[in-house]
């Protein structure tokens, strides 16, 4: 799906900070958020297209001052829940707003006249309310283990792989089942 390469800089971070490089990690995330925003944008997508991207923007500029600032900030353990934080802000935050944040990638996927439509609607909150939810649990489970054990590299991993598999597998597969279901 071509809105899940917005998610490139969170995937990025996660693997190069996995090993205690959380700086390198910031400064590579945010590099590759940037880079996508503007490639986008000159592609002429709509920020409705790039919320995932232009949040990521944020954070990891955020992220890098604080990791270069304070190196050994407190924090520095928690990255991985962080971004999932983020993230679920972003999710729950699209949805408050009534602007789910698959809504953008699903226009670009989908024809102009069922743009309008509630159940375009209601798929793509439905679909963020998936991911926001995944980043949710991310965030706790994430928080929990990394409080508890630390060191636990491979439970932290699958952690990250099943919360965004799973979700990402979903956004693949409603679209298919709604439209079956409705006989389209």
């Amino acid at each position: 799906m071509p809105g899940l390469l917005g998610f490139a800089p969170w995937i990025v971070y996660a693997i190069i900070a996995t090993s205690d490089e959380w700086r390198w990690g910031a400064i590579v995330g945010l590099v590759t958020a940037i880079a996508l925003v503007v490639l986008d944008k000159i592609k002429g997508k709509a920020w409705d297209e790039m919320v995932i991207e232009s949040s990521a923007a944020v954070f990891f500029a955020c992220l890098t001052v604080l990791s270069l600032i304070d190196p050994h900030s407190a924090l520095t353990p928690y990255g991985p829940a962080l971004v999932n934080v983020w993230l679920a802000g972003t999710a729950w935050g699209s949805l408050a707003i009534r602007k789910p944040f698959t809504l953008g990638i699903a226009r670009t996927m989908t024809p102009p006249e069922v743009h309008n439509q509630p159940m375009f609607y209601r798929v793509n909150a439905i679909i963020t309310s998936v991911w926001a939810a995944a980043f949710t649990i991310a965030a706790v489970t994430l928080t929990v283990v990394l409080s508890l054990a630390p060191h636990a590299t491979t439970l932290v991993i699958a952690i990250k792989v099943v919360t965004f598999v799973a979700p990402a597998l979903f956004t693949i597969r409603y679209p298919k089942i709604v439209r079956a279901r409705a006989g389209v």
